[in-house]
């Protein structure tokens, strides 16, 4: 396929250019502007529209909340347990979930999505493609990232099972860790004797791409004190980590940069329901990338519906972050964020044909897709 003579935004290059994309067994071969139709080669005309990645949300519940049922009905928190790392988010996703459909027509087309944040401890976080029936076939494999949360939730949600203080949150997951590292240990000590095994543990197992580096703790932190017990752990142990909400991360700007994780952004629309929501804006992405961050912007769908995150990317930028910055913040920041960039985010050849095509402003509230693409096929 061909998508000829559009405008390009590619989240690469500040500005956009005139350009025609080819499309070959899903990927993206070519982008020039002398490119011409194959024999036999499906052409979609882009002129006098734009042309961007699929959008990307680092953080969302999308296909795990049950759309239309509520809260008897969702599937992204335990409840019984405060420590789960055992849990899997594809063991619940629900690909024919209707908010799914809602959000690739708005032109998201890879959600990292999974456990919420009732637990200090919640399973691990998956990527998906918006597309298909099968989880399994919509899985990018290699990115993940396990969950923790810090604040009230856990306090609120296990107020009654042993945690009523911040102290507790950080204790149960030093706690954890302290025992995987052991755990990874006697593993790497007893090496091909099964006989020296510890005994299988299936929440530490969970915690072995953790203490190993190869996936992040994905921390839900909104108050600064939080962010900042966060990054002391994170240290401590040495292991990989990204900020989640960040939503007083304005107020500790040379902390983050200092430290410098990656933070995802959001939800900065609804009201402040709890005590550390009260700082929430819609300038604290703007804020973190002129600081030199790796920012964000995230739904945390169902709090805000998934279909709304290039409105919120709209909305820093009224709240003074730069344009650019904030396409980014919803293409190729999540992706590295997730670590799927290797496969979207972007409009470079070699990555998945995942694009969208709008006559304005994808960051526009009016504006709708006119067509959107996933592995190179025609979705919408």
């Amino acid at each position: 396929m061909l998508i000829q003579n559009g405008t390009i935004y590619d989240a690469i290059h500040k500005m956009p250019y005139a350009a025609s994309i080819r499309v070959e067994d899903g990927k993206i071969t070519e982008i020039s502007m002398r490119l011409f139709p194959k024999e036999g080669e499906e052409v979609f005309n882009a002129s006098g529209l734009r042309v961007y990645p699929g959008l990307v949300d680092a953080h969302s519940h999308l296909g795990l909340d049950d759309y239309g049922i509520g809260q008897p009905g969702q599937d992204y928190n335990e409840y019984n347990d405060p420590v789960t790392p055992q849990l899997r988010a594809i063991d619940s996703f629900y690909p024919e979930d209707p908010a799914v459909h809602m959000a690739l027509a708005a032109g998201v087309t890879t959600v990292f999505c999974g456990p919420g944040s009732s637990n200090v401890i919640g399973g691990t976080f998956m990527a998906v493609k918006t597309v298909g029936r099968c989880v399994d076939d919509m899985v990018i494999p290699g990115a993940a990232a396990m969950k923790c949360a810090f604040g009230e939730n856990p306090k609120r949600c296990y107020a009654s099972k042993g945690i009523s203080a911040r102290m507790t949150v950080a204790a149960k997951l030093r706690e954890t860790l302290f025992k995987a590292f052991e755990y990874e240990k006697k593993i790497e000590a007893a090496g091909d004797d099964e006989s020296k095994r510890p005994a299988f543990d299936m929440k530490l197992e969970a915690m072995r791409p953790v203490v190993r580096g190869e996936m992040p703790l994905k921390a839900h932190a909104h108050r600064t004190d939080d962010i900042l017990t966060v990054i002391r752990i994170a240290k401590e142990f040495g292991i990989r980590l990204t900020i989640e909400h960040c939503t007083e991360g304005h107020r500790i700007v040379e902390e983050l940069v200092r430290a410098g994780y990656p933070v995802a952004i959001g939800p900065s629309f609804p009201g402040a329901s709890k005590t550390e929501l009260m700082y929430k804006t819609f300038e604290t992405p703007g804020i973190l990338a002129r600081a030199g961050l790796a920012v964000s912007i995230i739904t945390d769908a169902p709090v805000i519906p998934e279909e709304y995150l290039p409105l919120c990317a709209g909305l820093a930028v009224k709240a003074g972050m730069d344009p650019f910055d904030a396409l980014r913040a919803i293409t190729i920041n999540p992706a590295r964020h997730i670590g799927a960039d290797a496969r979207v985010g972007s409009l470079e050849v070699g990555k998945d044909a995942d694009i969208v095509v709008t006559e304005d402003d994808i960051m526009l509230s009016s504006t709708a897709p006119r067509a959107v693409f996933v592995n190179g096929v025609r979705a919408i």
